[in-house]
């Protein structure tokens, strides 16, 4: 059997049913039938068909990305989702569908489904299914007949040509009720709406009869912005005509069959049908001598109705239908009465607008210099120059051991701080730090011991490249900040150290349990590209190239573009779960290094490697809490659904980077990233200028102190924030400077 990619299509608005139906909540999101939305209870019936080398695609409208997410979510399933820019009918949204499909397997059949049928039988669904697919891979676009149970003015009609799987005779709209009931007598199915073809035909077909659609849809297809799960077409989708599969290929084609089936059906396009499905009733509700209503009572509301007959009562916040169930059809005409009565309830209230990127930046700007800056700066540093590990959330100094990473991180914040034109005691800051640093943490060698005790004993002498990195990475920031190029002899002597013990890949051996690792060359090559910029010599040039090269060989998977962060000493994936973990914020980080690489050198691999992390990152983020997770493993499993604070600022950092790098599509997509991560960030900061750190799946943090090693991210998100808004013009430069 070919692979299956079933394709959920989530058009339409479902108009019939309003007041709980409207177009910001259309009925394929709302439970009729039970607990779970017609969507919900969709993918489950399709999902299994995709085993054995298919996926899940859905194809949606932009707006309904968030419900799509949440409500996959809530089930377990992954898919694709193609955002179409506007609707432009079934026969643009399948073309998408069968375009993408046959670009990764050539003879894949594609099931295209509704998003809001009822079918109760799934298993005889998928049966039916399996009927179809032979004839769908002999080149049949085979669609599913359902045999009428009664006479229906609802719903269109086929005349197949013969019993069983056959050609189809004609393809008819909705009849009135006396039609209706002669095409019964003669034979005649219900059109489903369900179509089984392989995708490459289906392509082919629309090509042939709809060629404004297939060209608008190829290019909409070739320039889609991948968004983590979900793929947002270009803008060349909204110039495609809007067309009807049914008039666009099945009334003309001559491949069209039908397939009986015999499974409850129904569309769900009315009240009186949701009624039927027996499973329709929702909320509080009291009946007293009333036979065969419909009740439907929004949270908070109970509904009392006493001697009422065939009567459907649906009670949102903000309206009330009441209607004689055998007259649901007319609830269409209530709505276009709506249109120029009270087109407020046309639709859901609108929820209050989220923070833009550009308030959100104006707003880290003030807390930065208002608050964050001057705390870390009078409570977050001693009188011997040391910098506090952490601050209790009230601001008290707790006694712990100290990481010389802290106190690296610590000065590169305060020295860009001062080339970000703070006006805070940057500089002082930043010289006492690097006595203390010098006094106590430097080794004989230049290299820095790894922990000191909080009286400041050594207790670990190990000198971890981690560590050094950011020794190198701080230098380079102070001697651009200052005007000290001599810091560059005392940053390129620990390089030197570092480099000779380099392996034949260019790779390095890092102490601890993980000794070969991706993360300590991330860093290591952020202190490279720094002391690029700040204007150092031509080897920092060449240990950029060394990490980069080392990444792309090998820490990055060249299958999912994901890069793994522990390997074995040849630099393949280590074994068992440390080979497998994921980790999005270190995607996001690598993705930021790899586009300031890029566009330094003019390398259009690096930047294309960029993209992919990227991608790769934005498939952990989680859609309910709207932060990027911990922690995922390399097939996209969840390994850790806890979300630090730090892999926020990584995803603001890659969204502002290659929106300065992105074509006008690619670009709205980041921006819109950039500002949903400064949104994430923005839950993890007090207005003290501390932050939370660790947020668990359930949505409470951890209570403990903040540490001051988040800081260093936060500074460089603030950093590219700044830089990426002026280069495109988005702010006034005023609204995003320290001064």
């Amino acid at each position: 059997m070919p692979p299956i990619y079933p394709v959920i299509m989530c058009g339409g608005s479902g108009t019939r049913l309003w007041p709980a139906s409207r177009p910001s909540r259309p009925k394929q999101f709302i439970p009729l039938a039970g607990n779970r939305s017609l969507f919900q209870e969709t993918v489950a019936r399709v999902a299994g068909l995709a085993e054995g080398g298919g996926q899940l695609v859905v194809v949606a409208g932009v707006s309904h990305r968030s419900a799509i997410l949440q409500q996959l979510e809530e089930v377990g399933i992954d898919a694709v989702v193609l955002l179409e820019p506007e609707g432009r009918d079934s026969s643009a949204a399948m073309a998408a569908a069968a375009l993408w499909t046959s670009e990764r397997s050539p003879t894949a059949v594609n099931l295209f489904v509704a998003s809001d049928h009822h079918i109760p039988d799934a298993e005889a669904f998928r049966t039916s299914v399996g009927e179809a697919v032979a004839a769908a891979s002999a080149g049949r676009i085979v669609t599913l007949g359902v045999v009428p149970t009664a006479p229906s003015s609802a719903y269109g009609y086929i005349a197949p040509s013969n019993s069983g799987l056959s050609e189809v005779s004609a393809f008819v709209e909705k009849p009135d009720a006396a039609t209706a009931e002669r095409y019964i007598s003669e034979g005649y199915l219900w059109n489903s709406g369900n179509f089984i073809v392989r995708a490459d035909v289906l392509a082919a077909e629309i090509g042939q009869r709809a060629p404004a659609v297939a060209e608008a849809v190829r290019s909409a297809v070739d320039h889609a912005v991948m968004d983590g799960p979900c793929l947002t077409l270009g803008s060349a989708f909204l110039s495609a005509p809007k067309i009807s599969i049914d008039y666009a290929v099945m009334e003309n084609t001559t491949r069209a069959s039908v397939l009986p089936v015999r499974f409850e059906w129904s569309d769900l396009g009315a009240w009186d049908s949701v009624h039927a499905s027996g499973e329709g009733d929702v909320g509080l509700h009291v009946l007293e001598d009333s036979e065969n209503c419909l009740i439907r009572a929004c949270d908070g509301v109970m509904v009392a109705a006493i001697g009422l007959r065939d009567i459907g009562i649906v009670v949102e916040h903000d309206a009330v239908l009441v209607t004689d169930l055998r007259r649901s059809q007319d609830v269409k005409a209530v709505v276009e009465r709506l249109r120029k009565l009270s087109p407020q309830h046309l639709d859901f209230p609108s929820p209050e607008p989220q923070e833009t990127l550009e308030a959100g930046a104006a707003r880290l700007t003030n807390w930065l210099r208002q608050a964050a800056l001057p705390m870390w700066s009078s409570l977050g540093q001693g009188d011997d120059g040391g910098f506090e590990e952490v601050l209790a959330l009230d601001g008290r100094r707790v006694a712990t051991s100290r990481r010389a990473r802290v106190q690296a991180r610590q000065l590169q914040v305060y020295a860009d701080a001062g080339r970000q034109g703070w006006e805070g005691p940057w500089r002082s800051v930043t010289a006492k730090g690097v006595d203390r640093l010098t006094a106590v943490f430097l080794r004989p060698d230049g290299r820095m011991r790894t922990l000191l005790a909080a009286d400041g004993g050594p207790l670990d002498e190990t000198a971890m490249i981690y560590d050094q990195a950011f020794l190198i990475f701080a230098l380079a920031v102070i001697a651009d900040a200052k005007g000290d190029a001599a810091l560059e002899q005392q940053a390129a002597a620990v390089r030197d150290i570092l480099l000779e013990s380099a392996d034949a890949e260019g790779g390095l051996k890092e102490a601890g349990d993980h000794p070969y690792q991706s993360n300590a060359h991330m860093h290591l090559l952020e202190a490279a590209l720094a002391w690029e910029e700040a204007g150092g010599g031509p080897n920092w040039s060449s240990l950029s190239d060394q990490i980069v090269r080392l990444a792309r060989t090998h820490f990055i998977d060249k299958d999912t573009g994901c890069l793994r962060e522990f390997f074995k000493s040849d630099w393949s994936p280590a074994e068992g779960k440390d080979g497998a973990l994921v980790e999005p914020g270190h995607q996001f980080e690598w993705a930021w290094l790899l586009a300031r690489y890029g566009r330094k050198r003019q390398d259009a691999e690096a930047l294309a490697d960029a993209w992919r992390l990227y991608e790769a990152g934005l498939r952990g983020i989680d859609t309910k809490r709207g932060v990027a997770i911990d922690a995922m493993n390399i097939d996209g499993a969840v390994r850790s659904a806890r979300s630090r604070l730090w892999p926020q600022t990584e995803w603001l950092k890659a969204s502002l980077i290659l929106a300065s790098l992105a074509d006008d599509g690619k670009r709205k997509v980041c921006l819109e990233q950039a500002a949903a991560a400064l949104r994430a960030l923005w839950l993890y900061l007090t207005p003290q200028g501390l932050w939370r750190d660790k947020l668990l799946e359930q949505g409470s943090f951890i209570d403990e102190p903040a540490p001051a090693s988040s800081f260093y991210h936060i500074m460089a998100a603030y950093s590219q924030m700044r830089q990426t808004l002026n280069e495109l013009r988005l702010v006034q430069a005023s609204e995003v400077d320290l001064a």
